[in-house]
């Protein structure tokens, strides 16, 4: 019964990595208006997995001061989610860059393009032809 209301909820995401920077979409209510709002930044972590509960830490810098916001994912007020670029990253969390200013707190890139990424599906390398003539000396 549990798995079934939630499963409602869920909804089709990327798939998202500490060491991202990610824009997030999010709906704002103001009065009887609303609007969507960006929120681009960097994945400082990404924890209680896919389900439901699943949440994802995102940190920018606005005007010399660090921001962070923890975004649910199934959230329904979240519209969408952009990969922007993969960072290379050795750990699951990142929050020793909350200490660290300028060149010291950038990550290094990955090569990214959201065209040759699907959802879950990883690339293989491809595989070099072995010739098998002889060569004269």
């Amino acid at each position: 019964m549990k798995n079934q209301i939630t499963k409602e909820y869920l909804k089709q995401i990327p798939d998202i990595k500490t060491g991202d920077t990610i824009k997030v979409h999010q709906k704002i209510k103001e009065g009887e208006k609303q609007r969507i709002q960006v929120f681009e930044g960097l994945v400082l972590a990404k924890k209680h997995g896919k389900g439901i509960t699943g949440t994802i830490t995102v940190r920018k810098i606005i005007a010399g001061i660090g921001t962070e916001k923890i975004f649910p994912i199934h959230s329904p007020n979240i519209e969408k989610i952009e990969i922007i670029s993969r960072g290379k990253v050795r750990r699951s969390k990142l929050y020793f860059l909350r200490d660290r200013v300028g060149k010291k707190a950038k990550i290094k890139r990955k090569d990214y393009t959201p065209e040759t990424e699907t959802l879950n599906q990883k690339k293989t390398p491809e595989s070099k032809p072995v010739s098998t003539e002889k060569t004269e000396k």
